[in-house]
């Protein structure tokens, strides 16, 4: 990194900004998320030479080129094994992860889950513009049933995943959404990630305006928004379009929308992102696939767990503690699996 300034100089979104030209297309929402985390990485309180952002393959991944910190351009999916091992080797660095759902969700799903079930110290900002960008316009993991692609001429059968969703099934500690437009909203969902000690991931809806424009622009309009999106706070009832609209829970226990006008005030929702069990987290998670007129953004889930990367270290300690490795008698040792037969059944 060129010019890094004294350990006691104040930090400016100018810092983080790469001599290298932004290479996106007109119109893409990566322009907007790039913006948002050159000005909000100062306020981590981390110097540039600590902080690591590791991508894969992808239009989101050309990220590290742009940020004037530490970066990994790695390959396709394997962004988070990258990043585990790192966070693992160097407790003293931000370890962020930039993906796409192509990415991340297709050759890289296995990469993704684990991390996250593992609850490595990663910060990961899924950029999920339904549609693969870089490769021409192929239907993604997350594309909608019936989309027409280039691959799916008569539309796409299968049927897409939900990032977040997928993130609480494997237990992930710390699940948000945002819009990239939504600036706001993005800068405060990224100080709470980056503070989490443990797998953060982050879905940003985001707009590619060449192979599937507006996907997300009934949540953009000023004009319908409000009766769309609901913004989810901790410890607050959720409402939205202006107070008329909340999310309830019926007699037969189902989260859904409801006219607060027509609806018992004790059924009106409380969230609770801190709760250790995650079901209703995933009901908000899957109201949009119950019913498309509404996304739900914010943050899903935050409980506290041991990160893998803490525990390793620990454990590696503690083995060193124990007694001095002796890797002669590793190498020269005995066998280390016997065969038993089970008793009744045959088995070895």
């Amino acid at each position: 990194m060129a010019g890094v300034p004294a350990a006691d100089a104040p930090q400016r979104a100018a810092d983080y900004r790469s001599d290298q030209e932004v290479r996106w297309c007109p119109g893409c929402g990566d322009y907007a998320v790039l913006s948002a985390v050159q000005s909000f990485l100062p306020s981590l309180g981390v110097r540039r030479e600590n902080i690591v952002f590791i991508s894969g393959i992808g239009c989101s991944s050309r990220f590290p080129y742009y940020l004037d910190t530490y970066g990994v351009h790695s390959i396709h999916g394997r962004a988070p094994a990258i990043a585990t091992g790192l966070a693992v080797a160097r407790p003293d660095l931000s370890v962020w992860v930039v993906t796409g759902d192509g990415d991340a969700l297709s050759i890289g799903g296995n990469h993704l889950v684990h991390a996250l079930r593992r609850n490595v110290n990663l910060t990961i900002l899924l950029f999920n513009n339904r549609v693969y960008g870089l490769t021409k316009g192929q239907y993604s993991p997350t594309s909608g049933q019936g989309m027409i692609t280039k691959s799916t001429p008569l539309g796409s059968l299968d049927t897409p995943f939900d990032p977040v969703a997928l993130a609480l099934g494997a237990e992930a500690t710390f699940v948000a959404r945002v819009l990239d437009a939504d600036r706001a909203e993005l800068t405060e969902v990224l100080r709470q990630a980056a503070a989490h000690r443990g797998a953060a991931l982050v879905e940003i809806y985001q707009n590619c305006p060449i192979f599937n424009d507006g996907a997300f622009a009934a949540l953009k309009d000023p004009g319908g928004a409000g009766q769309r999106l609901i913004r989810l706070r901790h410890g607050e009832p959720i409402t939205f379009g202006a107070g008329r609209y909340g999310v309830i829970r019926d007699g037969a226990g189902v989260l859904r929308v409801s006219r607060l006008d027509q609806a018992d005030p004790g059924d009106l929702v409380v969230h609770d992102a801190r709760r250790a069990d995650s079901s209703d987290a995933y009901a908000l998670a899957r109201l949009s696939a119950r019913d498309p007129s509404y996304a739900v953004t914010g943050v899903f889930r935050a409980v506290s767990r041991p990160a893998f990367d803490d525990r390793v270290r620990d454990q590696v300690a503690q083995a060193r503690a124990a007694k001095e490795p002796d890797l002669e008698a590793l190498l020269r040792g005995g066998d280390t699996w016997t065969s038993r037969r089970r008793e009744g059944n045959g088995d070895g």
